[in-house]
Order: C-alpha cells, then structure tokens, then sequence
C-alpha cells in the first residue's frame, strides 16, 4: 500500500505543483505525520522534493524536474492513444500537440510494448463527425479557443435562431464539440448558457481577464443543459400509423432508434400505431413526408391537412 500512496504523492505533486501538508493528507486520506514521512522517502530514493514552511510555503517538486510518465499499463496507453486520434481537436490549437504528445506517451512505455500498444491503438478509431453533415464552418473558432484558455472576457455578436443578432460581453467558461457542432459554454449576467459557435458571427477578446465559478464542472453542466434543451423540444405531439416498412424505417428517416418500441397494433393488419413529437405542424409534416405512403398523421387536425396539402403540392409538380 505504501509504494501505492507514495506514487500517488508523486503524481499530486508532478501534476498540481505546490500544495501544502494538509492538502496532501486530504487528497491521500492519511496523517500530516504519514505525509511528511512519504516525502522522506521520496527524497531518499531520489525524488528531489522541496518542502517551504510559513505562509506561501509547501510542498513541492525541484523547478525544471519531471519523472517519467510512472505507473500507466498497455491497457491505460492504448486508450489513451486511440482516443487522441483526429476528432474534433484537429480543429482547434490543442490538435496540434497531439503527434507530439502520442509519441512522448509512446516514449514512455518499455520498449517490448511499444509497437505492440502502437498497433492496438490504430484498431480503433473514433469519428466524432453525424452522418451526411460537412463539419460547421467556425469563422471564429480560434478566438474563442484562446478566450477559453486564457479566462479572458468576450465581446460577441451571435445570431440567434430566430434570426435576430445580439451583442454581449460574456466570460467563456467551455467549448465542448458535440456530433462535429461546437458550443460555447460562457458566462453573463443573465446566467451561465450554451451558444453554438458557427452562429457566432463576431468575436473580439478583451483585455480583461475573469475569474472562474470554483464550482463549476463543464461536463455536468453539459449533461444538465442538454437535458433541458431536449425536454424543451418536440412538444407537439403527433398520432401516426405505420406501416410495418415504415416503423422500420424511423431510424433512417427520424434518427429515432427507440420509438418503435412504443408500437401498438393497429386494427388494420400490418399497422401500427405511434405518437411521435415535433416542434411545430410545419416540422412534423417536413419530416414526415420521407416516410411516403407508409405513415397516416390521424391528429392533430392542422397537421393531417398541412401533410395532405404538401403531398398533392409535391404530386402536382411532377405530374404531366
């Protein structure tokens, strides 16, 4: 257990720089005692630790002194390997550390395993891109990359989806690339709210830094903001029946791979029925018209007849 703790003090220290006794103890969960005895063991093996009392004081690694990458398995490496390839990094400024940084993890690994976990990492592959979708054109993109990485406040014209621009000054907290689309996660005084960055048509940063929420978690907030917006879509709902080609076919038309397992026999054989969830009647009849003659809307009402009068407008264009 000890060899265990006293890597685990490395890597705190190799990785955070400073930090006090009682930090230490905390993060490893043992004595101020325990603590200052590891550091005499790291020092005896060689591990040039400085450790400063009074305030400001701590501990710390010797400047300019790294250790090997220390402890990682061939498993550990080749994730870490196949998930830096391409994706949406290759975008941004980061891309450009990666061939750097996978051939010091490769570095670090004991010769006998390198070409090995080498070979195992380009089994695997991941294309962050959504099907038949170009990545968005993010003229932007840079500015905001280096806001983020400096905590350095925004001044953005974003186009809206209604249509409508608006100018505000925000402090960029994130960027997170979802299905190849980039978002802006930033700060104002109406709250902490997510932007698509292709819709960013202006950005110019300041000089004025800002200092980040100490509570603030990107990926949590992605995960609550994304399932807010979901919730605030799709609230009209639409009784449909379906083929059973067209129930079939949801997943290619709708990208919905779990409605069909709400199906319910329809009294006419080889039917069913569903009721799917659209943002309005002109999405549901958009939509809805690539599944042709093996879907009927039976209501709402308003979006039956827009349906019906799209599908005789389409036949009429290409009649003789």
């Amino acid at each position: 257990m000890r060899a265990d703790r006293l890597l685990s003090l490395l890597l705190c220290l190799q990785s955070r720089g400073r930090m006090t006794a009682r930090q230490l103890a905390d993060e490893l969960e043992v004595s101020v005692r325990t603590v200052y005895r590891d550091l005499e063991a790291l020092g005896a093996a060689g591990v040039p630790v400085v450790a400063n009392g009074g305030p400001g004081g701590g501990c710390r690694l010797m400047e300019g002194w790294r250790s090997p990458l220390l402890g990682i398995s061939t498993e550990e490496a080749t994730a870490l390997l196949a998930v830096s390839a391409g994706g949406p990094l290759e975008r941004i400024a980061l891309g450009d550390a990666l061939p750097q940084a996978r051939l010091k993890l490769l570095a670090s690994l004991p010769t006998a395993g390198r070409d090995r976990t080498n070979s195992a990492a380009a089994r695997f592959h991941i294309d962050a891109q959504a099907w038949f979708r170009p990545p968005e054109l993010v003229p932007r993109l840079a500015v905001l990359v280096d806001a983020v990485r400096q905590d350095r406040r925004l001044r953005l014209t974003h186009r809206r989806r209604d249509g409508r621009t608006v100018a505000r000054t925000v402090d960029p907290l994130g960027l997170v690339a979802k299905a190849g689309v980039w978002y802006l996660v930033a700060r104002a005084d109406s709250g902490i709210r997510a932007h698509r960055a292709s819709r960013i048509t202006e950005a110019e940063m300041s000089t004025a830094g800002f200092t980040r929420p100490g509570d603030f978690d990107l990926a949590a907030f992605w995960a609550d903001w994304t399932t807010e917006f979901e919730t605030s879509l799709d609230q009209l709902p639409v009784a449909v029946r379906l083929t059973t080609a067209g129930l079939a076919a949801l997943p290619e038309v709708l990208g919905d791979t779990t409605s069909a397992t709400r199906a319910t026999p329809d009294p006419e054989d080889g039917w069913h029925r569903l009721t799917l969830h659209f943002d309005s009647p002109r999405a549901a009849c958009r939509r809805l018209l690539g599944f042709g003659p093996d879907l009927e809307v039976l209501e709402p009402a308003d979006v039956r007849e827009e349906l019906a009068r799209t599908a005789r407008q389409t036949a009429a264009r290409y009649s003789p």
